[in-house]
């Protein structure tokens, strides 16, 4: 038998929510001259990788983007954004039971991208430009394990919910699964940071979904958090559309992946997350085949080159047609996403 859910909200708590959206987006507008203006004075030009995740040369890649960065674009942009949503939150959202584990844990992640972005600007590093994979990886870990004790320990939450069955009680569980969550989350991000305007795009739509499902939670702190994130990335998308003026670079990718994996925890919809951000899975998911597919079958690939934005590239669509239509994507898996949660929950 369904059930009718009404959604009753003050109208001052309303326009709060909103207007934290709205600054975020004016303050990373005004903050961006001087971010461009510093990184074109500092000559912070992103070096493209030169080999793949198996070793070999990246020539298909190379080909596809050696125009692109013979334009001498900055990277490191994500601090725009991570500076206009640490900022707006900190005055006007801050709380200990709904932001301050997101924020931290978008910080936190954005300082270890922080740190590859500047090794990949001075040149250091081999292959990939930038800090190891596995110290990386580390790193992150540290971070989400940080996070999924608090979660653990301070906001005392044992249990996920199961669409159409209830909650799970897990104990001490959550915290390993938290960081599962929040490092595939991370990393998926990262992944799918590599055409001009999509990771920016697909990860405005992810916190807007979650926008909707925070409020619907009457989760109004974790709302006014989505909505800040989506704001500083519409203001960040602006510039980043093809052609791009700038990257977001891992500072960015890292700290939108991180916080999106925590607002799913949070939310108790982790198992919503691969529906919500299915264009992440499956970005991820290419890469993950390409390298069985080359350790497993003699150097074969499944894929002209990975992730799936490039073999679509490869296959002669324009950067831009790649990009939107994996916008749209994304938009049908967040509308889907909502469906799956107000059935699961309210029917």
């Amino acid at each position: 038998m369904s059930q009718t859910l009404e959604i009753i909200v003050n109208s001052a708590t309303l326009t709060r929510i909103l207007s934290i959206g709205f600054v975020t987006f004016l303050f990373a507008m005004l903050i961006t001259p001087l971010y461009t203006t510093l990184a074109y004075k500092g000559k912070w030009w992103k070096k493209p990788r030169q080999t793949s995740l198996t070793g070999e040369t990246a020539k298909v890649f190379t080909k596809l983007h050696a125009k692109k960065h013979d334009r001498n674009i900055p990277t490191m942009a994500g601090l725009i954004f991570v500076a206009a949503v640490t900022l707006v939150t900190i005055v006007m959202n801050l709380s200990r039971t709904e932001t301050w584990l997101p924020l931290a844990a978008f910080v936190g992640a954005g300082c270890i991208g922080l740190i590859d972005d500047i090794i990949n600007i001075r040149g250091v590093g081999k292959g990939v430009a930038g800090l190891p994979s596995r110290i990386k990886f580390l790193l992150m870990t540290l971070v989400a394990l940080f996070g999924g004790w608090y979660f653990y320990a301070k906001l005392d939450v044992t249990s996920i919910h199961i669409p159409a069955y209830g909650e799970l009680a897990i104990g001490w569980l959550i915290i390993p699964l938290f960081v599962l969550v929040v490092v595939a989350t991370a990393n998926a991000v990262n992944i799918s940071d590599g055409l001009d305007g999509l990771a920016g795009g697909l990860a405005a739509i992810a916190f807007g979904t979650y926008a909707v499902i925070a409020f619907i939670e009457q989760r109004y702190g974790v709302a006014g958090f989505c909505l800040s994130v989506v704001g500083a990335l519409l203001a960040y998308t602006w510039f980043n559309i093809y052609p791009a003026r700038f990257f977001m670079g891992d500072v960015g990718s890292f700290a939108l992946g991180t916080a999106l994996g925590v607002v799913a925890m949070i939310t108790d919809t982790v198992l919503l997350l691969p529906i919500i951000g299915a264009v992440f899975v499956v970005e991820t998911g290419s890469v993950i085949l390409q390298v069985a597919s080359k350790k497993l079958r003699g150097g074969k690939k499944i894929f002209k080159v990975s992730p799936l934005h490039h073999h679509f590239e490869a296959s002669g669509w324009p950067e831009t047609k790649v990009t939107m239509r994996f916008w749209i994507l994304g938009q049908v898996a967040g509308v889907l996403g909502l469906m799956i949660f107000v059935l699961g929950r309210y029917l």
